[in-house]
């Protein structure tokens, strides 16, 4: 697997109290612990030197609830979010940052990347506020940044833009537990920061995300919404649309298990990251992506390379020969069965070809996110691009990563890596 949280061995510890209470329910004992020690994670600041403007000590609360979906769902909600509104959406990123704002009957508007985050380019944001203003004479409702990877995006400049427009953000920090811009953790910049705890994050709790929410007030009503927006009298009253989307006390006891460890986890991602740099350091035509300066401190979810375009792999004429026959991941869940072996937008043959090489193998990896104007469900919504991610795309790789890649894995990976080199 690319990237799976391992367990401590305190989960089974929580879920057996969960059992022995009879807490086998979506609230109890374990999901109010598991966000706390969120709470406690997310608020905490890394050192950054004295006077370059780290901000005071926040107090953000979280929700833990069923998906990091839904977190992004109800921060939508939040933000008010509704039918014929326009929301901005990093374009370079995984479906669950845009498909909530369908869901409300928004429309989603996507902001191409720039080339050293990979992530939401500021400059294109601003252009694209501007933009949509003079086209339908009202502000786009939200604005989506996605750590990429675990890459922090430009968050000073993001709310900076935010702010003078008056847009909220919503930080899709799915990806980039752990991650810090300027010693302040992602997701805690905007109004709401999302958090996932799929069985490939992080940390993990089987399935499962988080909101991070400006206060208590706040956090209170989201929880509201999550728990079927129900009103205080002795029989069921709605007056609201409501969703089920609490976490339950099963996942939360996981969760809190996985919280003992998760320095842990970040420390290793790290550490093989760094691995990763200095083994593939003698190729000049593969470049692994790092932290673009010293404000950046990516948790490096995934690690991820560029080949370029000159790069030769061998079995490169074979690269699209065949069809998918399954989904490439083993958490990518259902899929259907391709029609066609290639698509208008699709990675480089060098990069398919080191794919199914790696695959043969023993090793798995991926290909970058496929940039959400480029897919075929979102053709006809506005976007403003600058080709970045259609490159990066293009020639981008996922290398496996997380606490079961040892240093003997990696090493085993980069020299699989070069005997596939012409």
């Amino acid at each position: 697997m690319l990237c799976l949280a391992h367990m401590s061995g305190r989960e089974m510890d929580f879920i057996r109290e969960a059992f022995d209470q009879n807490w086998v329910v979506p609230l109890g004992p374990n999901v109010d612990g598991f966000e706390k020690d969120l709470e406690a994670f997310v608020n905490r600041r890394q050192p950054w030197p004295a006077g370059s403007g780290q901000p005071a000590p926040l107090h953000k609360h979280v929700v833990a609830l069923s998906a990091g979906t839904a977190a992004v769902h109800l921060a939508l909600i939040g933000c008010g979010v509704g039918p014929g509104d326009e929301v901005l959406v990093q374009s370079f990123t995984f479906c669950a940052s845009s498909h909530p704002v369908t869901y409300l009957g928004a429309t989603p508007v996507f902001i191409d990347s720039e080339p050293d985050t990979w992530n939401m380019d500021p400059e294109l944001l601003r252009h694209a506020i501007e933009d949509r203003i003079a086209r339908t004479g009202r502000k786009p409702k939200a604005i989506i940044p996605v750590a990429l990877y675990g890459m922090p995006y430009r968050a000073d400049r993001i709310m900076e833009i935010a702010d003078h427009y008056g847009i909220p953000v919503i930080e899709d920090g799915a990806e980039g537990f752990g991650s810090n811009f300027r010693g302040q953790a992602l997701g805690t910049f905007g109004r709401y920061g999302v958090l996932s705890f799929n069985g490939n994050k992080m940390i993990t709790t089987s399935g499962g995300g988080a909101l991070i929410c400006p206060d208590e007030k706040e956090a209170r009503r989201i929880l509201w919404y999550a728990t079927q927006a129900r009103e205080s009298y002795p029989y069921y009253q709605h007056e609201a649309i409501g969703y089920n989307y609490r976490m339950s006390n099963i996942c939360a006891g996981i969760g809190r298990g996985q919280m003992t460890i998760a320095d842990e986890h970040i420390a290793h991602h790290r550490h093989v990251q760094k691995l990763y740099e200095e083994q593939l350091a003698g190729i000049p035509s593969l470049t692994v992506h790092t932290n673009p300066g010293p404000e950046y401190d990516s948790n490096f979810w995934l690690c991820t390379a560029i080949l370029s375009p000159e790069l030769k792999v061998k079995g490169q004429e074979q690269a699209y020969a065949h069809t998918v026959s399954g989904a490439v991941g083993g958490a990518a869940g259902v899929t259907r069965a391709a029609t066609s072996a290639e698509t208008d937008c699709q990675p480089n043959a060098n990069v398919e070809a080191l794919r199914l090489a790696l695959d043969r193998a023993g090793i798995e990896s991926r290909p970058l996110w496929k940039p959400m104007h480029r897919q075929p469900v979102y053709r006809e919504n506005p976007a403003y691009v600058n080709g970045v991610s259609e490159r990066l795309f293009a020639t981008g790789i996922c290398l496996p990563a997380g606490p079961w890649v040892t240093d003997d894995h990696v090493r085993y990976i980069t020299d699989q890596i070069k005997a596939n080199l012409l």
